[in-house]
């Protein structure tokens, strides 16, 4: 039995939003381990005395810093942007997890409305 057109495009439409929630969560992943990163980094930081020398990449190269100061203020502030980011992340994953359970909710009633068993996994327990 040949599925509607309509329907197809729907599977379709919903094959594209778990393809968009996968990488919209790997990239919350990363961001987030940078974050963590850049914590574990000033937590050491503050550890280290004042007059130490310290390198700072800039690009590919590493420069003297003048200071632990100056590097903790560039760390802090690249930490509170990622952090920024990665709420806005967040709410953009929350928002597609939502439209992907409407939709897979949708797909499965027009599945067993054609006669067809229909389902897909839950974006809670397992990355599309």
């Amino acid at each position: 039995m040949a599925l509607p057109a309509k329907l197809q495009n729907e599977i379709k439409q919903f094959q594209r939003l778990q393809q968009e929630l996968g990488a919209v969560q790997q990239q919350r992943l990363q961001i987030d381990l940078k974050v963590r990163e850049l914590g574990h980094t000033l937590e050491e930081l503050q550890s280290v005395s004042e007059d130490a020398v310290i390198y700072r990449p800039v690009g590919g190269l590493l420069i003297r810093a003048t200071g632990r100061a100056q590097v903790q203020s560039l760390l802090t502030e690249e930490k509170e942007t990622l952090e920024v980011r990665l709420k806005g992340i967040e709410r953009q994953e929350s928002h597609l997890k939502e439209r992907y359970t409407s939709l897979q909710q949708e797909l499965s009633q027009a599945l067993q409305a054609q006669g067809l068993a229909g389902g897909s996994p839950d974006p809670d327990t397992e990355t599309p």
